[in-house]
Protein backbone atom coordinates (compact mmCIF):
# COMPACT_ATOMS: atom_id res chain seq x y z
CA UNK A 1 0.00 0.00 0.00
CA UNK A 2 1.34 3.43 -1.25
CA UNK A 3 0.45 6.62 0.95
CA UNK A 4 0.00 9.94 -0.27
CA UNK A 5 -0.75 12.53 2.04
CA UNK A 6 -3.02 11.18 4.25
CA UNK A 7 -5.16 9.22 2.23
CA UNK A 8 -4.10 5.36 2.06
CA UNK A 9 -4.30 4.01 -1.73
CA UNK A 10 -5.70 0.88 -2.12
CA UNK A 11 -5.66 -1.73 -4.88
CA UNK A 12 -8.46 -3.50 -6.02
CA UNK A 13 -8.23 -6.83 -7.89
CA UNK A 14 -10.85 -7.19 -9.77
CA UNK A 15 -12.83 -3.44 -10.29
CA UNK A 16 -16.44 -2.92 -11.67
CA UNK A 17 -15.72 -2.48 -15.39
CA UNK A 18 -17.88 0.02 -17.41
CA UNK A 19 -21.47 -1.21 -17.48
CA UNK A 20 -21.90 -0.79 -21.05
CA UNK A 21 -19.62 -3.58 -21.81
CA UNK A 22 -19.90 -7.83 -21.96
CA UNK A 23 -17.11 -7.50 -19.74
CA UNK A 24 -19.03 -6.26 -16.98
CA UNK A 25 -21.68 -9.12 -17.70
CA UNK A 26 -19.08 -11.59 -16.93
CA UNK A 27 -18.07 -9.74 -13.72
CA UNK A 28 -21.67 -9.61 -12.66
CA UNK A 29 -21.68 -13.37 -13.83
CA UNK A 30 -19.39 -14.30 -11.66
CA UNK A 31 -20.17 -11.69 -8.52
CA UNK A 32 -22.07 -13.82 -5.76
CA UNK A 33 -24.72 -11.45 -4.96
CA UNK A 34 -25.44 -9.93 -8.15
CA UNK A 35 -28.45 -11.83 -9.19
CA UNK A 36 -29.43 -12.63 -13.07
CA UNK A 37 -32.68 -10.49 -12.37
CA UNK A 38 -30.56 -7.43 -11.30
CA UNK A 39 -28.02 -8.07 -14.54
CA UNK A 40 -31.33 -7.98 -16.64
CA UNK A 41 -32.29 -4.75 -15.09
CA UNK A 42 -29.36 -3.17 -15.86
CA UNK A 43 -28.99 -4.39 -19.33
CA UNK A 44 -31.79 -5.84 -20.92
CA UNK A 45 -30.01 -9.64 -20.97
CA UNK A 46 -32.17 -12.27 -20.12
CA UNK A 47 -30.55 -15.04 -18.30
CA UNK A 48 -30.15 -17.23 -21.36
CA UNK A 49 -28.38 -14.54 -23.16
CA UNK A 50 -25.94 -13.91 -20.56
CA UNK A 51 -25.28 -18.16 -20.39
CA UNK A 52 -24.49 -17.37 -24.01
CA UNK A 53 -21.97 -14.35 -23.68
CA UNK A 54 -20.49 -16.73 -20.82
CA UNK A 55 -19.99 -19.60 -23.34
CA UNK A 56 -19.06 -17.56 -26.05
CA UNK A 57 -16.32 -15.66 -24.22
CA UNK A 58 -14.40 -18.09 -21.64
CA UNK A 59 -12.26 -20.98 -22.41
CA UNK A 60 -14.08 -24.04 -22.56
CA UNK A 61 -13.25 -24.96 -18.71
CA UNK A 62 -14.05 -22.01 -17.37
CA UNK A 63 -17.61 -21.93 -18.70
CA UNK A 64 -18.14 -25.23 -17.39
CA UNK A 65 -16.62 -24.19 -13.51
CA UNK A 66 -18.58 -21.18 -13.64
CA UNK A 67 -22.21 -23.21 -14.89
CA UNK A 68 -21.60 -26.19 -11.86
CA UNK A 69 -20.84 -23.24 -9.71
CA UNK A 70 -24.32 -21.37 -10.56
CA UNK A 71 -26.22 -23.83 -11.40
CA UNK A 72 -27.64 -24.79 -7.62
CA UNK A 73 -26.46 -21.25 -6.08
CA UNK A 74 -29.69 -19.59 -5.08
CA UNK A 75 -28.45 -16.12 -4.95
CA UNK A 76 -28.37 -15.91 -8.43
CA UNK A 77 -32.34 -16.28 -8.69
CA UNK A 78 -34.05 -13.36 -6.62
CA UNK A 79 -37.18 -15.49 -5.86
CA UNK A 80 -34.74 -18.12 -4.25
CA UNK A 81 -32.84 -15.50 -2.55
CA UNK A 82 -35.21 -13.60 -1.21
CA UNK A 83 -36.86 -17.22 0.32
CA UNK A 84 -33.50 -18.33 1.88
CA UNK A 85 -33.08 -15.38 3.33
CA UNK A 86 -36.54 -15.16 4.85
CA UNK A 87 -35.51 -18.66 6.34
CA UNK A 88 -32.70 -17.53 8.82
Amino acid sequence: MTRTGDRPSTRTHNPEPDQDSDDWVIWAAWADRVTFDEIRERTGLAEKDVIKIMRRELKPSSFRLWRKRVSGRGTKHRKKFVTAREEY
